[in-house]
């Protein structure tokens, strides 16, 4: 029995895996495969094909054909049990019997192929031995990798211990340096007042709990104490009677807090904006006339490639501080962009936009709006576009998570279009349930770890021809690769798809135009790779 070739092939004649065991050229071995699926006829339960030189013994593994290549004159029994013993060794390392399964373990098969025929000759063996021959498992390298992760662990612990017996002697020290838990000047005289100071206890006012005063922090406790939720602070020196308990932090958290400050940690404390305090937002106009033309993308990408959605609006409104200046008009210039439909507001006139690209009143009598506020802007124009075509995506998102032995490792890449200059750019991954912040081996930018959502924010300041792709590869425990997604991503750009510019503002009683400014962004909306 010689068998010259074992090969897995599809239904259509296409070569997945082939294994040579003779001396033979690739133009012959590509030559027995490619006819192999003309000589197989439908219907028939025949498990060879032979022709003038060769044989074919093959069996269907759905949609594939698991086919040994061998000489007339070889023993087809001796086949037939190689043919059965490899078809058992398939499903053994493909878990899907299709041609992505079967390429994905291609150099698998071979090396177990290999194991079952020498030289064209099949070696005695079973499923489980040629199993055992492929892992090549060692029980030495094994207690060598166990006793080397022992170590490592205990070195972790020492090392954890060593940290908190060095934090805990910094805090004692500061302790120390500041005179002991309680202020000497706000103890009271006598054993009485001695106790009810080490309680945090007033000997002052109705005996409730007391002010600043009872605690002897000064400045510091106005700092944590209720001040930042409306209420006035608190007396140092005579507290009002009858007050009764006030919440505050105590002397021992704040020495705690300013220790940690003295080794370089960064602390939030948890006060509330005041109510005066608003959301940032654009700058108030200074111009006479601002028109603002804003671009909103809904974008859904596929993790393996492709859009799923790709959704822009965008707005162009008109804001007059002056009321003199309210009788314009406004001419425009679009980019061309046929994909974008642009629609005008009830009150302007279609004609004149769809004729010169002007933006005005139906009755050119009647004045624009004015006002000053941040929602006094008038809406013109809107405009929309939907496509499917990938090169309109401003920003790509490749994840590749691979998991190997107890870690996965996570690369993530990204690839701007040269349409735009993007600012201020986030991209959130999310991540399984972690005891500490993941490790970023290498990053174009910035990473931020939010430990309460689990996500990991990779931020880049700016993306320009400088830097149109970048990458990031970070390490987590074992996880499944769909956990990374849904990634979402942020930024701006000061282009627009829609390449609208405002050209000039025609006064209609005459005069020189006012002067105008525009405000141009491009924002996402909902932009995810899914």
């Amino acid at each position: 029995m010689v068998v010259l070739a074992a090969s897995i092939v599809s239904k259509s004649g296409k070569v997945l895996v082939s294994r040579q065991f003779v001396d033979m050229s690739r133009i012959r071995i590509e030559g027995l495969l490619a006819a192999f699926p003309k000589l197989v006829g439908t219907g028939k339960q025949h498990t060879y094909v032979e022709t003038e030189n060769v044989r074919y013994v093959y069996q269907p593994i759905e949609a594939l054909y698991l086919l040994l290549v061998t000489n007339k004159q070889s023993n087809i029994l001796e086949d037939l049990d190689t043919l059965r013993l490899l078809s058992k060794l398939v499903p053994e390392y493909s878990l899907s019997m299709d041609e992505e399964g079967i390429c994905k373990t291609a150099f698998d098969l071979i090396f177990a192929f290999d194991e079952v025929i020498s030289l064209g000759h099949k070696e005695n063996v079973t499923v489980a031995q040629v199993k055992q021959y492929c892992e090549m498992e060692s029980h030495e390298e094994k207690l060598h990798k166990l006793v080397l992760q022992s170590k490592i662990n205990e070195t972790k612990d020492v090392m954890k211990r060593k940290a908190s017996e060095i934090d805990k002697s910094k805090i004692e020290k500061n302790r120390g340096d500041k005179g002991g838990f309680m202020s000497l000047q706000s103890m009271g005289s006598g054993k009485i007042d001695n106790g009810l100071s080490d309680m945090g206890i007033s000997s002052g006012g109705g005996g409730g709990f007391g002010s600043s005063s009872g605690f002897g922090l000064g400045a510091d406790v106005e700092s944590f104490s209720s001040k930042p939720k409306g209420r006035p602070p608190s007396s140092a020196t005579a507290p009002p009677k009858g007050l009764g308990m006030q919440l505050g932090k105590s002397q021992r958290t704040n020495q705690f807090l300013e220790s940690l400050k003295a080794e370089g940690e960064v602390i939030v404390e948890d006060v509330q904006p005041s109510v005066g305090l608003s959301k940032s937002a654009a700058p108030p106009p200074t111009d006479p006339v601002t028109l603002s033309v804003e671009e909103k993308l809904n974008v859904s990408l596929k993790r393996d490639g492709g859009v799923s959605n790709f959704d822009l609006q965008g707005t162009m409104s008109l804001q007059i501080l002056n009321q003199e200046d309210a009788h314009i008009q406004v001419q425009i210039e679009t980019g061309g962009n046929p994909g974008i439909l642009f629609k005008t507001h009830p009150n302007m006139n279609k004609e004149l936009f769809s004729n010169e690209n002007i933006l005005g009143l139906k009755d050119p009598n009647r004045p624009f709006p004015t006002g000053q506020g941040s929602d006094a802007g008038v809406g013109l124009l809107k405009w929309r576009m939907q496509s499917t075509d990938e090169s309109m995506v401003p920003l790509t998102i490749n994840c590749w998570p691979s998991v190997s032995g107890n870690e996965t490792y996570v690369s993530i890449e990204y690839e701007a279009s040269s349409m735009f200059d993007l600012r201020n750019v986030v991209i959130s991954v999310p991540l399984p349930a972690l005891r500490e912040a993941p490790s970023v081996r290498q990053i174009d930018g910035e990473w931020r770890y939010d430990s309460r959502n689990s996500v990991l924010e990779w931020s880049i300041v700016l993306i320009d021809n400088s830097n149109r792709s970048g990458s990031m590869e970070f390490v987590v425990p074992p996880a499944d690769s769909s956990v990374f997604f849904p990634i979402s991503v942020r930024f701006s750009a000061t282009s627009t798809f829609s390449e609208l510019k405002v050209v000039n503002i025609l006064p209609l009683r005459g005069g020189a135009p006012p002067r105008y400014a525009q405000r141009t962004q491009l924002i996402t909306e909902n932009y995810q790779v899914v």
